[in-house]
C-alpha cells in the first residue's frame, strides 16, 4: 500500500506546482508580472495606447491570446483571439497584412495556390463543438485582405480499426 500511497502523494504534488505555477492574467497587472507568469510573448506590438504582449501557439496549436497594456504598462484587456467572433472582424478590402499580424499574431503557414496570386495566411482554431479548424485570409500583392474563408482541420494520418 506504501508505494500506491506514495504515488498518489506524488502526483498530488505534481498538481498543487502546476496550479500555483498558472496565474490567469488579470486587468492591472503590470508588464513585468505578465511576462513573470506566462514567459516570454511571442510578439510586442506598439498599439496608439500602449502595448500589446501576443502569445500565439500557432502553428501547432489553435490558440493566440493577447494582452494589452496601457502607457504605463498595466493591463488592460486579456483575449482569445483564435475564435469565429474575432477572426471574422476581419474586413477583406481594409484590413492590411499589418492588421491582421496586430490582430491575431503571426499564422499557422502562409500558402499559395495557382488560383490565388498573393498569399493565403492560414491560422488554426478549434469552435465550440471541439471540431479543429482553419481560417484563411487572402492577400493580393499588396499585402491587402481581398477574402477570407474556413474549413476543417483534417487529419493527414487516419488509422482505421486498429
Amino acid at each position: 500500500m506504501k508505494p500506491v500511497a506514495h504515488l498518489a502523494g506524488a502526483a498530488l504534488g505534481l498538481l498543487l506546482m502546476a496550479g500555483c505555477a498558472f496565474t490567469p492574467v488579470k486587468p492591472g497587472m503590470s508588464r513585468e508580472d505578465v511576462i513573470a507568469s506566462q514567459g516570454q510573448p511571442t510578439a510586442v506590438v506598439p498599439l496608439a495606447s500602449g502595448t500589446r504582449l501576443q502569445y500565439s501557439r500557432q502553428p501547432a496549436g489553435q490558440s493566440a491570446v493577447m494582452v494589452d497594456l496601457d502607457a504605463a504598462g498595466r493591463v488592460v484587456s486579456v483575449r482569445e483571439v483564435m475564435a469565429l467572433n474575432e477572426l471574422t472582424r476581419i474586413a477583406p478590402g481594409t484590413w492590411t497584412r499589418q492588421d491582421v499580424l496586430r490582430e491575431f499574431g503571426r499564422p499557422a503557414s502562409i500558402d499559395h495556390v495557382a488560383s490565388w496570386q498573393g498569399d493565403i495566411m492560414s491560422y488554426r482554431w478549434r469552435d465550440g463543438s471541439l471540431q479543429d479548424m482553419f481560417f484563411w485570409v487572402y492577400l493580393d500583392a499588396e499585402g491587402r485582405v481581398q477574402r477570407t474563408g474556413q474549413g476543417m482541420d483534417i487529419p493527414s494520418r487516419i488509422e482505421f480499426g486498429r
